[in-house]
């Protein structure tokens, strides 16, 4: 019987299934099965008795569907199902229950296979209907198209928790999305990650099994499930001064260069770095806008670059503070 283990990713990934990724763009990476785990075991009790779908991963490649094979009963999971992504012809779908466990091992022959109609593109018809069905949606889905993905989570009212560029929180609709406390950032933030890529990539950092490696930085996991993080308070010591914190050339709000430095006691807007979501507390503070791209606010202030002293700033979110200490 050929029973799932982590060895398997090599397995996989080592074989002619990379190989098809030649047929896709050049976004598509392989998640290392280590920084599957790291993030989703944070998450449990919230997938009890749930159906998990993955609908970017090739159940041959995916470590993703591997991962929650061997952890089907350890998160007492209803349904796993993926679907298999082929750009020229229709492919098909794999499912596994609690009922197709033989002997209490997950092995490759459990798992139902069923021809699909399309070619598992997850805009397809047969593919929202799956989406429907699901109750929690987790992948890696491709970069280039994550505002077009996250909005059909948003449509079916999905539950998820997937991977993408730490930048696209700047992006209008995902921004508009964390503004209405509609989507989060997951535990592993802006963090650099090892994909296994396709053979097509030119660039990569190592090859190991014939397997090219790659890294990318700023990867984050975007989700909707609760984590204990966002109703963590963040600790502010600092005091306003004008002198530490000046104010804008073009913008009513401070500048505020380091997380840790947001000042206790000031109760107006202040600018700070994309990385302040991960400690963004939605009691603690309110997302007003971002500097680049957004323009979230009713007069149309923000959405363009902001300047201190005569020289653009790097990108910035404005947040005020709800519970100024004085």
């Amino acid at each position: 019987m050929f029973i799932f283990s982590p060895k398997i990713e090599r397995f996989f990934v080592a074989n002619k299934n990379l190989t098809r990724a030649k047929k896709v763009k050049n976004d598509e990476f392989y998640t290392q099965y280590d920084d599957i785990e790291k993030e989703c075991e944070r998450y449990r009790d919230q997938f009890y008795g749930k159906i998990i779908y993955c609908n970017c991963d090739d159940p041959e490649s995916s470590n993703f569907f591997l991962y929650f094979a061997n952890n089907f009963k350890f998160f007492g999971l209803k349904k796993l199902v993926t679907t298999h992504y082929d750009a020229e012809k229709p492919t098909y779908k794999l499912e596994l229950t609690e009922e197709m466990i033989e002997d209490g091992a997950v092995t490759a022959e459990c798992a139902k296979k069923t021809l699909l109609k399309g070619n598992g593109d997850f805009r397809n018809e047969e593919s929202i209907e799956l989406l429907k069905e699901a109750d929690i949606i987790i992948t890696n889905p491709p970069f280039s198209l994550f505002r077009e993905y996250i909005a059909q989570l948003i449509e079916y009212g999905k539950r998820f928790l997937i991977m993408g560029n730490n930048n696209s929180i700047t992006y209008k609709e995902i921004f508009k999305l964390i503004k209405e406390n509609k989507i989060w950032l997951g535990y592993d933030v802006n963090k650099t990650m090892e994909f296994a890529l396709s053979d097509s990539y030119e660039k990569w950092s190592r090859i190991e099994n014939g397997v090219k490696y790659g890294k990318v930085p700023a990867i984050s996991w975007f989700t909707n499930l609760e984590t204990d993080k966002r109703h963590q308070e963040l600790i502010l010591y600092k005091k306003y001064t004008a002198e530490e914190f000046p104010k804008y050339d073009n913008y009513d709000a401070i500048e505020v260069s380091k997380v840790v430095d947001i000042p206790q006691d000031y109760d107006g807007v202040m600018g700070v770095p994309i990385t302040f979501l991960d400690k963004f507390n939605p009691d603690q503070f309110e997302l007003i806008g971002s500097n680049r791209w957004v323009g979230q606010d009713e007069d149309g202030v923000y959405g363009r670059s902001s300047y201190l002293n005569g020289k653009e700033t790097f990108k910035r979110l404005f947040i005020k503070n709800k519970k100024v200490s004085k």
